[in-house]
């Protein structure tokens, strides 16, 4: 399970902007990563969920990215916890 805190400011930010079409999922992205990049190394998923995370304006830690392209490499469920801040 990994947790992401996000402090009230950008909680703000990120609910104002959810509603434009620019605005990619990052749980649509991740999905989509686990069905096509199963098997394949995290290193390889890594950058991968680090572009979703950026589109989606989420700030994952490295060793947060780490953990679930491991789980995305060997098929297993990822639980994320977002924490306000």
């Amino acid at each position: 399970m990994g947790r992401i805190e996000v402090d009230s400011t950008a909680l703000q930010r990120l609910l104002q902007q959810a509603g434009e079409d620019r605005t990619v999922s990052y749980q649509q992205a991740f999905n989509t990563l686990a069905r096509s990049h199963r098997g394949r190394p995290p290193a390889e998923i890594v950058p991968l969920l680090r572009r979703a995370a950026d589109e989606a304006l989420l700030d994952f830690r490295h060793q947060d990215l780490v953990e679930q392209a491991a789980a995305i490499s060997n098929g297993e469920p990822y639980e994320l916890r977002i924490e306000v801040k």
